[in-house]
This record gives structure tokens, sequence and C-alpha cells, in this order.
């Protein structure tokens, strides 16, 4: 029997039944996502109110704490740029998350995905998404105490609303930092492309870590690369890869002044070229090599909002991660999903892996320059 939760304040409580009779038994054809925690579906309350169910697979323990840790994080939050939880249900064996549901699904699904969608994304909507995810962070960063770091911040844990405003989700890794805190150290979790290399090898994990992330979605959102292209050729196809190539040209393209040759051709009739080669800097200056380079989050907030002049600040190159060393393999035992063919991204079991710097190292951008 899985542990009932305890200490969640504010937090409705459903029963297995009414969440049944909201997803018409949890059919099929209401399912809209699963991961390793298990499957997710939409469904109706009772008084009408669409809502998304996130159903725990009971043999998860992945899952189970990263169930805990949604709750706890959430439980007195509300923010217009963070995906509120409704309510959950801890009947028996069962343990799911009742949130609000977002029409327009996530960003690795529209944007990003290889399916096709109707969803115009022009500059405007691109950049009204980049601000509000900005907005998110920085409210998780400095607007509450403890303060949060979301571990995972990346194209599929973005959700758009019928509005196309953007929301944040999937809390379960996030970990609080107290105020008088620099640093929490833990194992490395998250995904990789997406993570901090100072975080990846030392396990020091500061709001930095979220703030990197957060430089690699935005130059997937202006440039519209998608995390996984089966099209491009092998070395080129992971996540992993394709941000080392991304970084390493942008940084390239910086340095000649051409930044807004990246940017995607499916919007430049209606693109302000400006504002996206400074959206592009930004990018660059939240993926600095040196943590303490990175500006803080209610600061970038300001840069895409031109309240601070990126063109005045040094940029240095980009902290990247080279893929796993093949001289010297990590256990697959405990890293068969990072590479997982049937995955978008790849994605680092949550707590269990601990990437040591025998299998993960820096890469030089100017070696790669050639």
């Amino acid at each position: 029997m899985l542990p009932l939760v305890s200490g969640v304040d504010n937090i409705k409580f459903y029963t297995y039944k009414e969440l049944q009779l909201a997803t018409e038994n949890f059919s099929k054809v209401n399912k809209i996502g699963e991961g390793g925690f298990g499957l997710v579906y939409k469904g109706r309350l009772r008084d009408g109110t669409a809502v998304a169910v996130k159903v725990l697979s009971p043999e998860s323990r992945q899952g189970l704490q990263e169930f805990v840790t949604e709750l706890t994080v959430l439980a007195d939050i509300d923010h217009e740029n963070l995906v509120r939880i409704l309510g959950c249900c801890v009947e028996g064996n069962n343990r799911i998350l009742v949130s609000g549901y977002l029409e327009n699904n996530s960003l690795a699904q529209t944007l990003l995905g290889q399916n096709h969608s109707s969803i115009d994304f022009n500059w405007r909507t691109r950049k009204n998404i980049c601000n509000d995810i900005a907005r998110g962070l920085a409210f998780l960063h400095g607007g509450v105490q403890p303060h949060i770091i979301h571990r995972d911040i990346k194209a599929s844990n973005i959700l758009l609303d019928k509005d196309l405003r953007a929301k944040i989700t999937d809390f379960g890794l996030a970990k609080l930092i107290p105020s008088n805190m620099t640093h929490v150290s833990t194992r490395v979790a998250g995904t990789l492309g997406y993570l901090a290399p100072e975080y990846a090898l030392r396990g020091q994990l500061t709001r930095k870590a979220d703030i990197y992330s957060f430089g690699v979605l935005l130059m997937e959102i202006v440039c519209g690369r998608c995390n996984r292209n089966r099209r491009l050729p092998p070395g080129h196809q992971h996540l992993l890869q394709r941000v080392l190539v991304a970084l390493s040209q942008a940084w390239r393209m910086f340095e000649k002044e051409a930044l807004v040759e990246l940017v995607d051709e499916a919007f430049r009739e209606d693109l302000d070229i400006e504002e996206a080669s400074r959206y592009l800097k930004i990018a660059l200056i939240c993926t600095q090599e040196l943590p303490k380079q990175r500006p803080g989050m209610s600061t970038v907030v300001k840069m895409l909002q031109g309240e601070v002049d990126v063109n005045k600040r040094n940029i240095t190159q980009p902290g990247i991660l080279s893929e796993l060393d093949p001289k010297e393999p990590m256990d697959m035992k405990n890293t068969s999903s990072l590479f997982s063919p049937s995955s978008g991204s790849s994605s680092l079991p949550s707590e269990q892996t601990n990437v040591t710097h025998a299998t993960i190292t820096f890469t030089s951008i100017s070696a790669r320059s050639n």
C-alpha cells in the first residue's frame, strides 16, 4: 500500500469514483499524455470544470516522490503562469493529481513537435510565451519563501491555455531553497540538453540552473528547433547533441553579429528583427558557462521587456556538456531511458542517477567552431 499524503493543506481531495466519472472510466479516448509516473487524462468534473487527471502507476517509486513533491510545492501557490493543482485522490492504492486543463497542450507538441499544429506561432505569440515563462520562473525564484527551483524547465513542461498564455507545469523534481542558502547539494535530475553543466557535474543546485534551462528553451522558441528530428543526421538527432550544435552555432553567429539568421523562417515576414536578435542574446546570457555571469530571473524579465540594455552586457561563451563519454559508459541499468527512441527528450531518472565527472564533460566552443 502506498503511504498516505500528509502535511498538505488547501488541497481538495477527490474520490476515485468522481475522477472515474470525470474521465469516462479513464477512457483511452481521453488520454492526453504519459510518462514514467503513469498516464494523464482529460476529464470534466460534475460542475463542468475541465481538468487534467494525472494517474500515478502503483509501481512507480519515482512517481510517488514526485507526486508528494508536487502537492507540497504547489499547495499554497497561485500564479497566472503556473499550472495550478486543484486537488488529488489518495484513496486506497490510488495516487492521482488533478490540475486545470489547458486546451493547447505543450510547446513540445505544438511549436516544437513534428505533428502539424493549427496554432499560428507568429513573433508576437512567441514573444508573449517567452515572457510568460520568465515571469513564472521569476515568481518561483523570488516571489515565494522558501524559493523554488523547478529543475526541469523544458518545452514539454510548458502548457498553453486557450489564449496561448504559457504556464509552467510538472513540479515533481522541484527543490525548495531558503533565502539564506546559496545552493543545495542533491543528486542530479532533469533533462539532458537543458541541464546546467555545473549542476550536472557537481550536484550543486542553485536558481542559476533554472536560468540555464530557460536560456536553452528561449533559443528553441525563437529558432523553432525541435527537441528531436529524425530527418537530421544520426549524430544530431538527440536533444543533448542538438543543444550542443545550436549553442555553438549561436555563439559563432553572435561573434559575427548575425544572430538573426538563426530565427525560424516561418515568421520572418512579421518578424521584429531587432527584438528577435535581442532575445537570442538573452538566451546566450542565460547559458553562459559561469553561473555567476547569468542574471537573476527578475533581471531576465526586464531584459525581455527591453528595460535592461543587453548590448551593454559582456557575453561570454555558453557552458555546454558534451555527450556521455563513450570510453567510460554509465551503468545502462540506470540510464536506459536517457536516449530512448520513443522519448521526445532525454530525461535523467529523478533522484536516482548521480552524474559524475567521469561520464559528462565540458565541451569547448572554440574547439567545435571549425
